[in-house]
């Protein structure tokens, strides 16, 4: 598996371009209404990244939102980018269906991995969250010479922020604290509730693949798909764990030939530009004894995408759609 984020669930090829609406200027006046969630009497606020403090002098009013699920983010705590990159190519104003409707203007698209760095200055950011990325310096250094720039916090590494470190990290920079703990919160008593209603999960041992056109792989620690299913009790397979993860990180190769490592007490697995049916079809996935023993669920579109984004708003929707098919492998 490479490091690109199509691992991630997202895209790396494909780049949408949606025209911003004209205002009859040279300065692109697209993305959201004034944004009202920030508390303008909250700043200056500092925020810790990985590139040190980044300090946000006043209330934001044209935020761009590069990072993987930052523009979700964003929409959930009030906040509505003029900018936004749509990693999981959705279109439209490139949110999921748990965000539809949230916007009241599109955003400008940006491109994910390559960003234009002239479109994103012609939308006048007074401030740009790019919080689940790579962490790379010189992406880093050419945004803030545009405005300032919240990367990844301090401690996270590449695509590896944690759904409470970016909810955490852009509430801070919005000026809305509260509002980020209070949807966590809402995230937790969904976890919580979950987890109780299935005792039988705690210790289990689980597994995250994936098949793409490359071949297989599977999620290592710190990935938030993995992470999704430790909420619910569970714990990586041991056999995935001794695997040393790609340079990007986040997840490990696995040959056609080697499947059987795949093996686990509940083993959740999706495609990446490829059919469902390449998964199901594998003649080596059909011998792993999860797979035989009806203890897999292999997931794709509107799930997957929400099992990967990893925003409050996807969790809680890949949770009220993914639990019922766990439930059905009888797995107690």
């Amino acid at each position: 598996m490479k490091k690109k984020p199509a691992l991630l669930g997202a895209l790396s090829a494909a780049v949408l371009l949606l025209s911003a609406c004209s205002s009859g200027s040279d300065t692109p006046e697209s993305g959201g209404s004034p944004n009202t969630a920030s508390n303008s009497s909250a700043y200056p606020v500092t925020v810790p990244t990985k590139f040190g403090d980044v300090t946000v002098e006043k209330k934001p009013e044209r935020v761009v939102a590069l990072g993987w699920g930052d523009a979700e983010t964003a929409l959930e705590l009030g906040v509505q980018p003029v900018g936004a990159s749509d990693w999981l190519q959705f279109g439209g104003t490139g949110v999921g269906p748990w965000d539809a409707g949230k916007y009241q203007n599109p955003p400008e698209i940006i491109q994910t991995q390559d960003p234009s760095y002239e479109k994103i200055a012609a939308l006048r950011p007074d401030l740009i969250l790019d919080v689940r990325g790579s962490g790379d310096q010189r992406r880093h250094d050419l945004l803030a010479k545009i405005a300032p720039t919240v990367g990844i916090p301090a401690g996270a590494e590449n695509y590896l922020t944690s759904t409470e470190q970016e909810t955490t990290t852009i509430a801070a920079a919005l000026g809305v604290k509260k509002q980020g703990e209070e949807l966590l919160a809402q995230v937790d008593k969904a976890f919580s509730a979950a987890a109780e209603a299935h005792p039988g999960w705690k210790g289990k041992s689980v597994t995250v693949a994936t098949r793409t056109s490359e071949g297989w792989g599977a999620y290592t620690e710190g990935d938030v798909r993995l992470g999704f299913l430790q909420k619910l009790g569970f714990q990586q397979s041991p056999a995935i764990a001794k695997l040393k993860p790609n340079s990007g990180g986040f997840s490990a190769s696995i040959s056609g030939e080697q499947l059987g490592l795949l093996d686990a007490d509940l083993l959740v697995a999706f495609p990446i530009f490829i059919d469902r049916k390449q998964i199901a079809d594998e003649p080596q996935w059909k011998l792993i004894p999860a797979v035989k023993d009806g203890r897999s669920v292999v997931i794709d579109g509107e799930l997957s995408n929400a099992f990967s984004a990893g925003t409050p708003g996807a969790q809680r929707y890949a949770l009220e759609k993914l639990v019922p098919l766990m439930e059905k492998t009888g797995l107690k």
